[in-house]
């Protein structure tokens, strides 16, 4: 090959990388050179795969997680490959299999418990809490609990107001749990290889609308060794004029108003939390004393939200002392999901709100 064909392909390779992150409006501070793109849904798979193959203790159980390949397919080609002892198809009953995992996990195995989505978690909240998160600590350390809660949460389309709400801030209040919202494949990916070779119990909670999107994963990534630490944000943009901090979609959302407002001069420094608990606090000081504002994104409710707790932590730290205004929180709104396509869009927050709220911290442009 001439030297001018491989300058031609290498260009090619780097302008249509460029194109499909221009396209995403996502900016990242990750290497996505020529990287390879990954679904959110391959992420999760490869992962499951990957992990399973590494420690034959762990195992997936669910509904339709086998012989279906799952609802939302995360778990293709799983049940061929690993057979029915560690791909186990459950009846619908919560509260029953989800005890049959946290009694699995006592005995040392690494069960993944499956909901089809986490609305459907209620049925099995006292497993979850009772057993799973407060184990440890009753049992004076002597009996650990290496478990994961997975599955889709917060909005979805067309569901209602039984199937579409976010339970971060639910699952973040409780000590002993890990909780991680994932945003992109790459997140998807390390986070729930680090949450299933975590010793103690984590709810993992991914997004059904994003399951289908593609995301670019850097040769790290695809690396069976790629294992992201739980526990510490990701700053997806860099800014200096104002921080925003989201998780899950609403990451999504505020890399859009970032994309907006830079070309009105506001530089947006965009934050991805990636875990809920424990939260990252570290991160977002720091960019909060280099900007001087603040603004938090979350599609769940208001009240006692991911948002609230970010704003009480600034508040009883030293950032607190820098903020030049004060916080201002984007987030669903405080209704139960409406079915109508109308209101359900009303009723989550859009990139335009983000827009808004910037513009009301900042008072006006800055020069």
């Amino acid at each position: 090959m001439s030297p001018s064909t491989k300058m031609f392909l290498r260009l090619s390779c780097l302008f249509q990388t460029a194109a499909n992150v221009l396209n995403r409006r996502a900016f990242s501070t990750s290497r996505v050179t020529c990287a390879q793109q990954m679904t959110v849904r391959d992420a999760l798979n490869q992962a499951l795969d990957e992990e399973m193959e590494r420690d034959e203790t762990v195992f997936l159980m669910g509904e339709e997680v086998a012989q279906y390949d799952g609802a939302y397919k995360v778990s293709r080609g799983l049940w061929k490959k690993y057979g029915d002892k560690r791909v186990i198809d459950t009846p619908i009953t919560e509260i029953g299999f989800a005890g049959i995992c946290v009694g699995a996990a006592f005995a040392g195995l690494k069960p993944v418990c499956e909901f089809m989505t986490f609305n459907f978690s209620m049925q099995a909240i006292d497993h979850i809490i009772n057993s799973a998160a407060k184990t440890y600590y009753m049992s004076a350390g002597r009996i650990k609990v290496p478990i994961v809660f997975r599955g889709p949460n917060g909005a979805a389309s067309g569901v209602a107001a039984q199937h579409s709400q976010c339970f971060g801030a639910w699952f973040a209040h409780c000590p002993g749990l890990k909780v991680i919202s994932p945003y992109n494949s790459e997140d998807c990916k390390g986070l729930l290889k680090a949450a299933i070779r975590d010793p103690d119990p984590v709810v993992f909670l991914e997004n059904e609308l994003l399951y289908g999107t593609q995301y670019p994963m850097s040769d790290e990534a695809l690396s069976k060794d790629f294992v992201l630490p739980i526990g510490k944000a990701k700053i997806e943009r860099s800014g200096n004029h104002i921080t925003l901090v989201a998780h899950s979609k609403a990451v999504e959302l505020a890399l859009e108003a970032a994309n907006e407002l830079a070309g009105q001069g506001i530089e947006c420094e965009v934050i991805n939390l990636r875990s809920l608990r424990p939260l990252d606090t570290q991160t977002i000081e720091q960019s909060v004393v280099k900007t001087n504002h603040l603004v938090t994104i979350e599609q769940g409710w208001p009240t006692c939200g991911i948002g609230s707790e970010i704003c009480a932590r600034i508040m009883e730290s030293e950032a607190f002392y820098h903020l030049d205004s004060p916080i201002v929180r984007v987030t669903g709104m405080d209704v139960p999901m409406p079915y109508t396509k109308t209101l359900e869009g009303y009723a989550l927050p859009r990139g335009e709100d983000v827009v808004t709220a910037v513009k009301k911290v900042l008072g006006a442009a800055p020069k």
